[in-house]
């Protein structure tokens, strides 16, 4: 079963209601069911109120941290506002007839928010100075136009919502100091704008005011009869009140407001023997609590108080049996006797009928304002208890013990008797203090007596008890050495809460409230009594008050039987009963003088405490500036200390620094001349492999030259071989050709006319080839052109890269302006240009031998010949270039009038005879003439190789005519390099057929390259 701090209804579906419990949940449930419809969670603390949205959809939850918002058809969280711990919520709530949020918070600020977007509307300014007040309730009119804020004061704050300004400031009567609830009355004739506005105060007391008049109007409740809160109907004719005795009344606002500030008398009281009293009371409305009522009844009608007349035959015993609230001693008695304890629900509300609790609100609020004992400001070092609310009741009622009288305050035992009550009544220190002082003015009696020793005559009368009734067992602990003070005095001071559990200690105390003040010491006596068999096995002293100060497996419900029995069976002569006075409830409206000490021993032990006390603080004043004195000698000490620590280490460091830079810059000169002496280390060793790479690359080429040398010979001699194996092929071609051409001159004249047109095409077919071999000519020339290019760069990158690579190059350029020359002489004199390369080589070892000594002296000198020779080569193939044109131009031209005068002869008559003279002329222009296939081509023969470097350019015709030299002979005075043939004999060429000597034409000229160009390379060795 958990508490409930909040209740909600009026929501969309009217058979629901929203409670909010302790365990900090929200739970709805459904009236008609009487089931739980939704169990919603989220808050870290308890909630403090619930607003619902006047749709009935939304409802707001507010707790001590945070607000949140909650959609009422699927019970899901929405929204949740959080604030700092610092600030904190006071309530969030709809205003009425609006969409509009009100949240207030503890440091007074005052928010308004729009429902739909929740982005803040305004903030109520703060209020003027000397008006500030701490806001904890609040109240808006059911338009939701006026707002009404109140705190811990006695003024209340009025706000106009709708200029957002403070209008008024009610100040309320002065025995009002603090607020505790706001409540418009709601009239239905008043649109809305309510006037009269409820204030209940701290004194438990409501009081109804007009907020325009501001007069009061009417009061209700009591100091005797406190409301503890209150809530209006909706049309505003009642006012529901819950009581702080737990009673509901219920009162009628059309009979307050006739009958002026008077609140209505009780109409009954509850008797014993309710059945003869059924017919007179059912004609009035009851609460179920006992507490007085008024009836219902109709409007404009008279309050009127009547009291049910008791029966005549009521006896003296009845009247001493009753308590307030309607019950009855006599019959509790007998309840508690059937089961042993009072029911857990209404427990309370018994304990507080059997001692007659007064309830005085004005003399506690005085004790309580006085502020907290010295006896008991550090309690919390003592009694170290976990729960701060329950320490702080704790050590307020206490302190109000010591205040009401000066015992309390020397007592060592007090916190140990008032903590189960403390514990059982945290939420109501009044009723809290009220049973403490209860129990210790009649449960205590003559306990103070023997202060500040036990009470002896108390355990002493418990002994003989013990005595009478258990004779062994006190025997046994005499001769133990256990007093009283051991067995009794530990269950007396803690009121058995060592040695019970919550159950049992509430079960004992029902016995002992319904019961004369005696019981409370017999119910001691059982309880020793019935741990006859455990104690009997104790022999030792620490056994003893181990047992009675810790719990045991003992069966409480014996010892409540027992109690009784000793209440029964005891003598009268040695019974407590007539020792101790009966009950007395405390008195009303101030509590009694409580002085049964001995108060000269209290009062010297007060001065004695109180002059010890203000040695104690002047001592520890003095100490405290000693202590400051101390530690500012301490501080100044160590400032000084630390100073003079940081210059040393300056110093220290400075010198450190200083040996580090000398040992650097030591580190730094060796590093110096270390790096110096590989510098030089290296720098030798690139020269030393410099020098040698140099070496072994002059070595590489003179191996590569001798290599190339050694290939060139044989290439000779083998192409000399080819050569002769060639010419003894071709004589004899030559004289099976004879054959065949004897063999087919008779069939020659027979197929004249396919010659003839076999001719015509011969001659075309001579004309392409001639093209193609001046193309493949220029082909190759280009060839050669780009390969002395590619040589001439390559002879530049050397000669810019080394001095020996330079040498090389101009050696190279001397080649090849040798080769030009060497290529513009007669190709008939190859041997003789072989001996001349040869000998040009041996001139190229000499000079290389000499330019390897004078390298290091002509160095600049060589470099200026190497241009002059680059630009002289540049010149020769310009040169080259235009005699190269020139020959193309020539070359065609020429063939053009060949061309012409092949087509003329064609024409010309005596075509046969000129072609038999040709025939018979044959054999003595062998020389002269070259043997050519059937077929018949242009070709280019070498002429005589005595004559200067020229050839003749010759038209060769079929067999059978006239060559073209006899009549219109063409000689062509073209370099033989030029047309990039060999020089070879006459007579060799003539005698190979047609398709061999352009095969070998065109061999030989790509031989002839391949030569210069392994010249050239094998001249750029070095």
């Amino acid at each position: 079963m958990q508490a409930c701090t909040a209740l909600a209804f009026n929501l969309r579906r009217k058979t629901e209601f929203l409670v909010a419990l302790a365990d900090y949940s929200i739970k709805c449930f459904d009236t008609e069911t009487k089931e739980l419809v939704s169990w919603m969670r989220g808050h870290d603390s308890s909630v403090s109120s619930i607003s619902v949205h006047g749709s009935g959809r939304y409802a707001i939850t507010t707790s001590a941290d945070t607000a949140q918002l909650w959609d009422l058809d699927t019970f899901q969280r929405k929204r949740k506002l959080n604030v700092r711990q610092s600030v904190g919520i006071q309530k969030v709530f709809f205003l009425p007839l609006s969409n509009t949020i009100l949240s207030c918070f503890k440091d007074n600020s005052v928010f308004a928010w729009e429902f739909d977007t929740l982005h803040c509307k305004y903030q109520l300014p703060t209020p003027v100075e000397g008006s500030v007040l701490l806001y904890k309730v609040f109240a808006v009119t059911r338009d939701g136009r006026i707002f009404v804020a109140g705190g811990k004061s006695n003024h209340l704050h009025l706000w106009c919502l709708e200029s957002k300004q403070l209008i008024r400031i009610i100040q309320m009567p002065a025995e009002v100091r603090a607020v505790r609830h706001l409540e418009f009355l709601p009239d239905s004739f008043d649109g809305g704008s309510n006037q009269v506005l409820g204030v209940l105060s701290q004194d438990n007391i409501m009081r109804f005011i007009h907020i325009g008049t501001c007069k009061l109007l009417f009061v209700i409740g009591s100091h005797e009869e406190g409301i503890s809160t209150a809530t209006a109907s909706p049309n505003g004719r009642y006012i529901a009140s819950v009581m702080e005795n737990g009673s509901l009344n219920l009162y009628s606002v059309q009979a307050l407001t006739q009958e002026g500030n008077k609140p209505p008398p009780p109409m009954f009281k509850v008797v014993e023997d309710w059945a003869k009293c059924t017919s007179k009371a059912n004609k009035l409305t009851r609460v179920t609590s006992g507490r007085s009522e008024q009836p219902l009844k109709s409007k404009g009608s008279i309050i009127q108080t009547r009291l049910l007349n008791l029966q005549a035959n009521t006896s003296l015993e009845n009247k001493e049996n009753e308590l307030p609230g309607g019950l009855n001693k006599k019959r509790l008695r007998a309840l508690l006797k059937g089961f042993g304890e009072y029911p857990a629900k209404y427990r309370m509300f018994v304990w507080r009928s059997l001692l007659q609790l007064p309830e005085n609100h004005l003399a506690f609020s005085s004790l309580i304002d006085k502020g907290t004992h010295s006896a008991f400001v550090n309690i919390q070092n003592e009694y170290p208890i976990k729960s701060r609310k329950l320490l702080r009741v704790l050590q307020r009622t206490l302190s109000a013990l010591a205040h009401w009288s000066a015992i309390f305050a020397e007592t060592p035992y007090i916190p140990l008797l008032a903590f189960p009550f403390v514990k059982l009544f945290q939420n109501n220190q009044l009723i809290c203090f009220e049973v403490v002082a209860t129990v210790v003015v009649n449960f205590c009696q003559h306990w103070f007596e023997y202060f500040p020793n036990p009470p002896v005559n108390v355990l002493s009368m418990m002994e003989n008890v013990l005595a009478h009734h258990d004779k062994e067992l006190l025997q046994h602990l005499i001769k133990c050495n256990v007093t009283s003070q051991v067995y009794a005095w530990p269950l007396l001071e803690t009121l058995f809460s060592e040695v019970l559990t919550r159950e049992e200690w509430l079960k004992v105390f029902d016995n002992i409230f319904s019961n004369h003040p005696s019981y409370f010491l017999m119910i001691v006596v059982a309880y020793i009594i019935c741990s006859r068999a455990p104690l009997l096995h104790c022999n030792q002293t620490r056994d003893f008050e181990y047992f009675f100060h810790h719990r045991n497996n003992l069966d409480i419900n014996v010892v409540i039987k027992e109690a009784y029995h000793l209440m029964e069976a005891t003598p009268l002569d040695i019974h407590p009963q007539r020792m101790l006075d009966d009950f007395i409830p405390l008195t009303k409206g101030q509590y009694p003088v409580f002085n049964k000490y001995p108060e000269f021993i209290v009062d010297y032990q007060t001065r004695e405490l109180e002059r010890i006390r203000q040695d104690e603080i002047e001592y520890l004043r003095e100490r405290q500036l000693a202590h400051e004195l101390e530690a500012k000698a301490q501080e100044r000490k160590a400032e000084d200390e630390a100073w003079y620590r940081k210059q040393e280490l300056l110093r220290e460091a400075e010198e450190q620094r200083r040996k580090m830079l000398l040992v650097e810059e030591e580190k730094l000169a060796e590093q110096r001349q270390r790096l110096a002496a590989v510098k030089r280390e290296l720098k030798v060793k690139e020269l030393q492999f410099l020098d040698a790479s140099r070496r072994r690359f002059l070595k590489y080429q003179q191996d590569q030259r001798q290599m190339e040398l050694k290939r060139l010979d044989d290439e000779i001699a083998r192409k000399a071989s080819m050569r002769e194996q060639e010419t003894a092929a071709i004589v004899q071609d030559v004289e099976v050709r004879r054959m065949e051409l004897e063999s087919q001159r008779q069939l020659f004249e027979q197929h004249l006319i396919k010659d003839q047109e076999a001719v015509t095409k011969e001659m075309e077919e001579e004309v392409d080839a001639h093209r193609r071999r001046v193309d493949l000519e220029d082909h190759l020339v280009q060839r050669l052109m780009e390969i002395d290019r590619e040589e001439n760069q390559k002879a530049q990158i050397v000669a810019e890269e080394h001095l020996a690579k330079a040498e090389q190059k101009r050696i190279d350029t001397d080649w090849r302006l040798q080769a030009l020359h060497k290529l513009r002489r007669d190709d008939q004199d190859r041997e003789k240009r072989y001996e001349e390369i040869a000998k040009l080589l041996q001139d190229n070892r000499v000079k290389e031998a000499e330019l390897l000594k004078a390298v290091r002296e002509a160095e600049e000198k060589k470099r200026e010949e190497v241009i002059q020779k680059k630009a002289q080569l540049e010149e020769e193939q310009k040169a080259a270039a235009a005699a190269d044109e020139h020959r193309k131009q020539f070359l065609e031209d020429k063939m053009n009038d060949a061309l012409e005068l092949a087509e003329k002869l064609q024409r010309e008559d005596g075509y046969f005879e000129r072609l038999c003279d040709l025939k018979a002329g044959r054999p003595e222009r062998g020389v002269e003439l070259q043997q050519v296939p059937r077929s018949g081509n242009i070709c280019l023969n070498d002429l005589s190789a005595s004559e200067s470097s020229s050839h003749r350019l010759y038209l060769c015709v079929p067999s059978g005519r006239e060559p073209v030299p006899s009549r219109a002979p063409m000689q062509l005075l073209l370099p033989a390099c030029a047309l990039g043939f060999p020089a070879a004999p006459p007579q060799e060429w003539d005698l190979l057929p047609h398709s061999q000597r352009l095969e070998r034409s065109l061999q030989n000229t790509v031989s002839h390259s391949a030569f210069s160009t392994q010249g050239t390379h094998r001249e750029l060795l070095p």
